[in-house]
């Protein structure tokens, strides 16, 4: 009996490469033939050397109906083509233009990851209700919906998306293996920090993710400014690790953080980009912050508490399934930086209390976030979905 034949359809290499790798090659494992499809990019390679096939398609990450409907037609052909038993898409624009062409072609299944709505609450209401109807007409071509938290499941019934019978808890995990406290020494930590130029000293503050308005970091720069006026007794940095985000429209890069906040941006922030390895970096914080504006289920909150930081995010959607407030870290206002401030400053001013924010968010972790749970649903689904295709 030949292998069922699922197609990923991711718009950048990035997520196929960081997000899914782990999920693409268990299911290899459990008997599937498995092909990436996204963008062209520098990690296509890596991923092919995986043993990931890769078919690029040209798709935009901002709305842009003429190039959207060139990525369609591109879709419905390559899924006409191969004849995938399975179409999983992910993220919204993939989303809509893969359930759209998948349907197109009568692929068998397909299965949608809700990785978090674009829409939110604090949206313009015609803007919040355009893109509710993009999510409503994707779903519609849609078998099974995927949810990484349980709020956009209570948001889709809500908002007609599609229906509870459609809908399932997916969760969302890391690799509690690597990132481990007991995978860092001491001497890597100080390794990290003299490699950055940070002192032993030094309150190190930590932002993993795009660098775009919408993750919070024009936020976070603020408060950084607050505490190095309100505690000017420590020395105060801040550590961003990520890639800047050229195709959106609220990329933030270093000559323009510098023409909103001036020349002190240089004497506060370690820009470190993209990064390989990640838990020396988290272990060389003392406090990560998430202050991102919209999230489904943000995967390096998990990671830092994977790895007993302490996490200070916003009070929204996908966040609050990562932070436990005042349990594991504090949530905080969103767009507020005074309150993201003092959230910082509290638990940097109070060792013990951030130490045990530490322990209990590894201990969160370690029941929540482990990424076998996420493969093995996925898996399940597949052949429940395809089994009741072949009666």
């Amino acid at each position: 009996m030949s292998r069922p034949r699922v197609a990923h359809v991711c718009t950048i290499d990035l997520s196929l490469r960081y997000l899914l790798l782990g999920q693409l090659k268990f299911l290899q494992a459990q008997g599937y033939d498995v092909t990436a499809i996204s963008n062209a990019g520098p990690d296509v390679p890596f991923l092919e050397q995986q043993g990931i096939r890769h078919i690029a398609v040209k798709m935009t990450r901002s709305f842009a109906p003429a190039r959207d409907a060139e990525a369609l037609l591109d879709l419905r052909r390559v899924f006409q083509r191969e004849r995938f038993d399975i179409v999983h898409t992910h993220n919204p624009k993939p989303g809509l233009l893969g359930q759209l062409a998948a349907g197109l072609v009568g692929v068998p299944v397909v299965v949608n990851t809700l990785h978090g709505f674009y829409f939110h609450d604090h949206m313009r209401p015609w803007a919040r209700r355009f893109y509710i109807l993009l999510e409503q007409v994707a779903a519609a071509n849609s078998d099974h919906i995927l949810s990484q938290n349980p709020e956009d499941i209570r948001t889709a019934i809500a908002e007609h998306i599609a229906p509870s019978s459609k809908l399932e808890l997916l969760g969302n995990g890391i690799d509690l293996q690597r990132f481990s406290p007991s995978t860092v020494t001491v001497d890597d930590v100080e390794e990290v920090r003299k490699d950055l130029g940070l002192g032993t000293e030094d309150v190190v503050v930590g932002f993993v993710g795009r660098l775009v308005e919408e993750k919070g970091i024009l936020d976070l720069f603020a408060a950084m400014q607050l505490l190095r006026v309100q505690h000017s007794g420590r020395r105060w940095r801040l550590l961003v690790i990520g890639p800047t985000d050229v195709e959106k429209s609220d990329a933030l890069t270093l000559p323009r953080a510098r023409a909103l906040f001036g020349r002190g941006v240089d004497d506060v922030c370690v820009f470190a980009g993209l990064r390989q390895d990640m838990p020396r970096f988290y272990a060389a914080m003392d406090v990560f912050v998430l202050p991102s504006h919209r999230e489904g289920f943000p995967r390096a909150p998990m990671e830092a508490a994977a790895m007993q930081r302490p996490v200070v995010a916003t009070n929204i959607r996908g966040c609050r399934e990562v932070v436990v407030d005042g349990v594991t870290g504090l949530l905080v206002p969103w767009r507020d930086p005074a309150c993201l401030a003092a959230a910082i400053g509290s638990i940097v001013a109070d060792p013990d209390r951030a130490r045990r924010f530490g322990g209990e968010a590894r201990a969160l972790a370690e029941r929540k976030f482990d990424e076998r749970l996420v493969f093995q649903k996925v898996a399940a689904t597949y052949q429940r979905l395809l089994r009741g295709r072949r009666r």
